[in-house]
């Protein structure tokens, strides 16, 4: 039995700690459970941050702009693959995710929208 005899306040997370806790769930063979428990939050409160996460409304300072990400440039196609040169001078961006996902967008693409886009594809 517990009795609590004082007020019992909320603790205030900070960015920066609730996305760690995140990148521990997301470990592989992690329990979001054990994890949950680890740290004395609910279940509950983790899948919150996690929703939080990819609505973007969770970032930490430089984690809200823009980031690197790394470009794999392949060899030139050839001239008898090569398609027509109306396609090779359309200025258009190509984005191949690990899982085989590609996205295609014009350069006139909004950013913001393209960020949404990419966060949607993460889930």
């Amino acid at each position: 039995m517990e009795i609590i005899t004082g007020v019992e306040r909320r603790r205030r997370w900070r960015d920066e700690d609730k996305l760690r806790v995140l990148a521990e769930a997301e470990q592989p063979g992690a329990r979001v459970s054990e994890v949950a428990r680890r740290h004395d939050i609910s279940r509950g409160l983790l899948w919150y941050w996690r929703r939080q996460l990819r609505q973007g409304r969770l970032a930490v300072g430089d984690m809200a702009g823009p980031v690197f990400l790394p470009v794999q440039v392949s060899d030139p196609v050839p001239p008898e693959l090569a398609a027509p040169a109306v396609a090779r001078t359309d200025p258009r961006i190509e984005i191949v995710l690990p899982d085989g996902t590609c996205v295609r967008v014009g350069a006139d693409v909004d950013a913001a929208a393209l960020r949404r886009v990419l966060a949607a594809l993460r889930r």
